[in-house]
């Protein structure tokens, strides 16, 4: 409701939109204005417990995608979404945006594979349409378990209910829910207790832990997304497990309360809108790869789904529910302006075909050198520090793969993007013959050679899922300064397999972060390092 006192300085009637006049703009159900305060303001029931000043940081535009009782009219949801970018884009063409949408399909059953909608919302993001253009940030909600009995199965109902349709898309960031809201405060409440522990996974949200193992790692990350509550005759909602936002109707109150995952995607679309502001130049690419980068996970999470053992796939297991963790802005605004990170926006041309009649190859790679000194981490020696390394990027869908299917040369993606690290003791022109086998033979699945790269969490076989790769090694800071050079490789995707397309000489672009820290808190990572830039230049 743009009327609402707390949503009047945001929101301008212009940037009101509506896919079908006939529905009109404003909020009939609630759901959009009560998305609206969350990503303007953040939950509220923090904001009105601080003295401090609120900064806001950007604008809203709405458009309205369906009526107000849901239906589609017999339209496609992903022509839907498509004309609902549209809409604002056209009105004011030279916006920086953050695309947030909370509607997704009732069911789970795509299970991973590409819908005609996700594949929309992966065309929308790489902005195939317009060549590359102007890619787009799309955050998107992975959809609710709504079943009351489901709640009472907590966690273990999680685990069952997949992640709904389009929240399956590479190119977005989807979005599950976590909660810190365990505190009931309503009054007749006695014998009620909150079903998720404190930092656990909502009990609303959904997972990929059902998918086949080659879909990506979804959610991407969790917010939080509220609670609910249980006594003896089972599992309901309460107003203090939720979050506080505004209300549509304001004849009737200013404030009201939601939950969910389109909660969370409300949050996480406010964080990301943040970074794009205090950064203007960072590519979406980017601001997805900070977000995840920032992110870390509970307590609560790792005791839940992660085995004591910590094997790379107990990682993974963690992943499919939780996703990377919970994003924190302080951590991904620290992230873009320290020297202990390293942010790379880049291109290079996966493939080149020499002749007509020749088959494409794989053409390039990049090699990056890590920027931090390496008499500086010799002199923290045995000290265990921690180099995180995300990769983001967007890949085009292949032209009728749903109708089709993926398998063989008919790949879901044009391409994928690979990051691997030079190890200790290996020489740069070893490791730079190690990739070049490995850019030769990946495709077919042949190169076998040079051995395992431990301590990573994930490691190379399970970190390569999707277009969005996230990775920690953990090692001493002696062996950290022997590593000293990444590299970004493609392999193989359908711009290569389907010549006839004519798309295998496309440039792909990239967000790399890579960024140190040391767990042990005396160890100042920060200022050895900067010291010595500081002695070097």
């Amino acid at each position: 409701n743009i009327g609402h006192p707390l949503l009047v300085q945001s929101l301008n009637v212009d940037d009101l939109h509506t896919n079908e006049p006939a529905w009109g703009v404003a909020d009939q159900a609630g759901h959009g204005t009560e998305m609206a305060g969350l990503s303007v303001w953040g939950d509220l029931a923090h904001s009105l417990a601080s003295s401090n000043p609120v900064v806001l940081t950007h604008r809203l535009e709405s458009v309205k995608i369906l009526p107000h009782n849901g239906g589609n009219i017999g339209r496609h949801h992903g022509n839907l979404t498509l004309e609902a970018v549209a809409r604002p884009e056209v009105s004011a063409p030279y916006r920086q945006r953050v695309f947030s949408m909370a509607i997704t399909a009732k069911d789970n059953r795509d299970q991973g594979k590409p819908s005609a909608w996700s594949a929309t919302l992966d065309r929308l993001a790489s902005d195939v349409d317009g060549e590359g253009l102007i890619p787009r940030l799309i955050i998107v909600s992975g959809g609710n378990i709504d079943d009351i009995n489901a709640w009472g199965g907590y966690p273990f109902s999680n685990s069952t209910d997949s992640i709904h349709d389009p929240g399956q898309a590479w190119n977005i960031l989807t979005v599950g829910a976590y909660t810190e809201k365990t505190n009931i405060t309503e009054a007749d409440t006695q014998g009620y207790s909150a079903v998720a522990p404190f930092g656990g996974l909502s009990p609303f949200s959904t997972t990929s832990r059902t998918w086949q193992k080659h879909w990506p790692l979804k959610p991407d990350v969790v917010f939080e997304g509220g609670n609910v509550a249980k006594n003896a005759l089972g599992p309901v909602t309460i107003h203090s497990l939720n979050l506080l936002t505004t209300h549509h109707e304001l004849t009737e109150r200013l404030l009201t309360t939601t939950n969910a995952t389109s909660a969370a995607t409300a949050l996480c679309s406010r964080m990301a809108a943040q970074l794009m502001a205090q950064y203007p130049n960072l590519w979406p690419e980017t601001v997805r790869a900070l977000i995840v980068h920032s992110a870390e996970w509970t307590e609560q999470m790792k005791a839940d789904f992660l085995d004591v053992r910590e094997r790379s796939g107990d990682y993974q297991h963690l992943i499919r529910h939780c996703g990377f963790g919970v994003p924190n802005l302080e951590r991904a605004l620290w992230s873009a302006s320290n020297s202990l990170t390293l942010i790379v926006q880049d291109e290079l041309q996966p493939f080149v075909r020499e002749d007509d009649k020749g088959e494409p190859k794989l053409r390039e790679m990049h090699l990056h050198s890590l920027p931090w000194p390496q008499e500086a981490l010799m002199n923290l020696g045995e000290t265990m520090v921690e180099m995180r390394v995300t990769l983001s990027y967007f890949i085009e869908p292949s032209p009728g793969i749903v109708e089709r299917g993926a398998g063989g040369r008919y790949r879901y993606e044009s391409h994928g993007l690979r990051f691997d690290v030079k190890r200790p003791e290996e020489k740069p022109d070893d490791f730079r013959a190690r990739i070049n086998q490995r850019v030769r033979d990946a495709e077919d699945g042949s190169y076998t050679g040079g051995g395992s790269d431990y301590n990573w969490q994930l490691g190379a076989g399970l970190r390569h899922l999707g277009s969005l790769h996230s990775d920690t090694w953990t090692g001493t800071a002696a062996a950290l300064a022997e590593r000293g050079v990444l590299a970004i490789y493609p392999v193989a995707g359908w711009w290569k397999t389907r010549k006839k397309e004519g798309r295998y000489d496309k440039k792909a672009r990239y967000a790399l972060i890579i960024s140190i820290r040391t767990p042990e808190t005396e160890v100042d990572l920060y200022n050895a390092i900067e010291n010595l830039v500081a002695i070097t230049t």
